[in-house]
């Protein structure tokens, strides 16, 4: 039986936000593959870079568990990992040397060697796989295994040729996704997980994907491993999994880490209906469209699977900045959307992005006062990021130079010429942030006023917080309006 030892390039330590932040979820996309793997009789095993130091770890564990192959496999389901950080990429180049020094065939999954296969295979890499990997994979290694070292029938793949890199046709994406074995969990140290999130948040939460691809076409956002595609698993198969992370990990949380979760009609009520036969009760949260969440129905359903919080991609304020990135929603969907989920008792969140080519001050404005006037949970805040095979990118690249990625996820450099400095954008995320924080403040000081009998230390932290948020905001309004005036 032949060993595969497998690892993903993100190390959280490497960015520093995350970090800090210390919310971490297991390399899900490496974690099907290897079941898949182990289902077809190979031995697996997992050197999870989560909370390692430094890429040359993996070399003890090549010691350990002499593997004929290595396979760093990038979990596609993560922002973080599509965001194709440098550190992240430094870091994988070193461990496809190391592997390959001590005699693995070195095969690489992500969005960014997707990407930059040829980097990639330079760097000490056997063969890359392009876009969804699972099968391929298990292809590509029982054709070695055979002894068959003509790898052109092999679709998805990347490899030298010749000394020349590559590549095969594309595969088409998997349909019936309940096929898959469910992930490998017991290759991960869950108690490390556990204990982190137990310190920073007081609960446990794991990841979960019921769905592959997304079918909308916002122009900025790339999709390097499972397209515009998009495939579903049942309820029932979803269940099950919710069923074993609690039985087995006593999860308190899933983070349903889908592009769109539950597009497809009645998909939701289905599942809260099972979990409600199984007697089961998890919250969680997911990521979704405010197109999608502008029907009551929908809203209701998702409250009743346990849905506490949606991710939406707001973006901006501003229509016509929402048409230039093709989205395809409207500023009053995403208000509608807000407005239906807080009457649910569901905390709405935002993506914001600011700097996408063509937004002017007033644009701004407009992104500022939706924020300021729907109050939602939480917000991210980014700059446009230019990714390969967008046409964003293609708009912008003539700009890029030599930077094309960001360092780690808080960079928040902006990487093209826009109306604005990129030290402007940095300092309008300070300002933001601290704007939204005082309106939150506001809001909460409000509420205590019309009914101080409701009030607890929290609510009463939160509303005094309002005497240090104000005078915060003016201040990092105040150095905004410098930037802006020096552009």
């Amino acid at each position: 039986m032949k060993n595969i030892l497998f690892t993903h390039s993100y190390f959280l330590r490497f960015d520093p936000k995350q970090w800090q932040l210390g919310q971490p979820y297991p390399p899900l996309g490496t974690l099907y593959a290897a079941a898949l793997m182990r289902q077809h009789d190979y031995a697996v095993s997992l050197f999870d870079t989560m909370f390692s130091s430094d890429p040359e770890e993996i070399t003890q564990a090549i010691t350990t568990h002499r593997p004929d192959f290595l396979v760093i496999y990038d979990d596609g389901f993560n922002y973080l990992t599509k965001m194709c950080l440098t550190n992240m990429r430094s870091a994988a180049f070193s461990m496809c040397k190391i592997a390959r020094a001590e005699g693995c065939k070195v095969i690489v999954s992500s969005s960014d060697s997707t990407d930059h296969f040829a980097e990639y295979l330079n760097e000490g890499a056997d063969f890359v796989i392009i876009g969804e990997a699972e099968h391929t994979l298990l292809e590509l290694v029982d054709h070695i295994e055979n002894g068959d070292d003509d790898y052109s029938a092999i679709n998805g793949l990347a490899y030298l040729k010749d000394g020349k890199a590559t590549k095969t046709p594309g595969r088409p994406v998997l349909k019936d996704l309940d096929s898959m074995p469910m992930p490998a969990w017991d290759l991960v140290d869950i108690g490390q997980y556990r204990e982190t999130w137990l310190k920073h948040t007081g609960y446990f939460s794991l990841n979960m994907s019921t769905t592959r691809g997304c079918p909308f076409k916002c122009n900025w956002c790339a999709k390097p491993i499972y397209g515009n595609r998009y495939n579903s698993r049942s309820p029932a198969n979803v269940v099950e999994e919710i069923k074993l992370l609690k039985d087995r990990y006593h999860v308190d949380h899933i983070w349903f880490c889908d592009d769109i979760f539950g597009l497809k009609p009645g998909w939701t009520r289905v599942m809260a209906e099972l979990l409600e036969k199984e007697q089961i009760r998890i919250r969680f949260k997911i990521q979704s469209r405010a197109d999608l969440l502008a029907e009551e129905d929908t809203v209701k359903a998702l409250a009743e699977a346990g849905c506490e919080n949606v991710w939406i991609g707001a973006e901006s304020g501003s229509q016509k900045i929402l048409d230039a990135m093709d989205k395809g929603i409207t500023v009053e969907q995403i208000s509608r959307a807000t407005t239906l989920m807080k009457q649910q008792g569901i905390k709405p969140s935002f993506f914001i992005q600011f700097g996408y080519p063509g937004e002017l001050k007033e644009d701004i404005g407009l992104t500022i006062d939706m924020i300021n006037a729907l109050l939602p949970f939480e917000i991210g805040i980014s700059v446009s990021y230019p990714l390969p095979g967008t046409v964003f990118y293609e708009k912008v690249k003539a700009d890029l130079k030599k930077k094309t990625n960001w360092t780690d996820s808080d960079e928040m450099a902006l990487m093209f010429h826009n109306t604005f400095p990129p030290s402007y954008y940095k300092q309008l995320h300070r300002y933001v942030h601290q704007n939204y924080h005082m309106h939150l403040a506001k809001n909460s000081l409000v509420k205590l006023v019309r009914d101080p009998l409701r009030a607890n230390s929290k609510s009463l932290r939160k509303a005094l917080s309002v005497f240090y948020h104000t005078p915060a905001t003016f201040v990092e309004g105040l150095r905004l309006r410098k930037l802006e005036v020096e552009k």
